[in-house]
C-alpha cells in the first residue's frame, strides 16, 4: 500500500476518507497518467480560459514539465487522484497547475497534497488564481493560511500570461 509519511513528524498521513496517500514525481513510467489528469483540469478551468480542444479532442498545455518545472501525482490508495506542477529556481517555487479530482475534494485531499509539496521544497512559494476562479482563490487561501498560520502576502497582480491574478506568496523554512 503507498503511503505519505509526513517528513517533519514521521507519521502516517491519510485524508479524511482514511485512505493512504503518496505523492511521486512524475517519470517516463507515470508521464500517461499525468497528461490524463491534465486534460481534466484544463477542461475543468476551460470556460474562465476560453480554451477548447483541438480536433483530436485534447486541450494544449499551457505548462509543460522538463527543464525547471517538475510534475507530482498524488495517489489515493492505487487511484491517481491529483496532480502538481512546480516551477522552482533555486529557491523560488511557483504553483503553475494544481488538480484534485472532484470526487476526492473536500477531505482536506488537496491541502494536505499542496503540504506535502510546500515541506518538500523550502523557500519563497507563489501561487496564482486567475481571474474568474473563486473556488480556486478560495482553497489557496485556507490551504496556505491554515500551512503558514496567516503568514502569507495576498495581492492583485498583473501577469504577462494570465492577465490580472490574485497572488498568494509565503516563505517555507528550511
Amino acid at each position: 500500500m503507498r503511503l505519505l509519511v509526513d517528513v517533519e513528524s514521521g507519521t502516517r498521513c491519510l485524508d479524511g476518507g482514511g485512505v493512504a496517500m503518496e505523492v511521486v514525481d512524475v517519470d517516463a513510467g507515470n508521464f500517461d497518467i499525468y497528461l490524463n489528469l491534465v486534460q481534466a483540469y484544463e477542461a475543468e478551468f476551460s470556460p474562465l480560459t476560453g480554451k477548447k480542444p483541438g480536433s483530436d479532442g485534447r486541450f494544449a498545455l499551457d505548462t509543460h514539465l522538463g527543464g525547471n518545472v517538475h510534475g507530482h501525482l498524488l495517489y489515493l490508495g492505487e487511484t491517481p487522484a491529483g496532480l502538481a506542477a512546480i516551477e522552482s529556481d533555486r529557491d523560488e517555487h511557483e504553483v503553475r497547475e494544481f488538480y484534485v479530482v472532484p470526487l476526492f475534494r473536500g477531505r482536506l485531499t488537496g491541502s494536505r497534497f499542496a503540504q506535502s509539496l510546500w515541506r518538500r521544497f523550502p523557500g519563497n512559494w507563489e501561487i496564482k488564481q486567475i481571474a474568474g476562479a473563486s473556488n480556486a482563490t478560495a482553497f489557496w487561501r485556507r490551504a496556505v493560511g491554515e500551512f503558514t498560520q496567516g503568514r502569507f502576502e495576498e495581492d492583485h497582480h498583473d501577469d504577462p500570461v494570465w492577465g490580472h491574478v490574485v497572488r498568494q506568496r509565503f516563505v517555507v523554512g528550511a
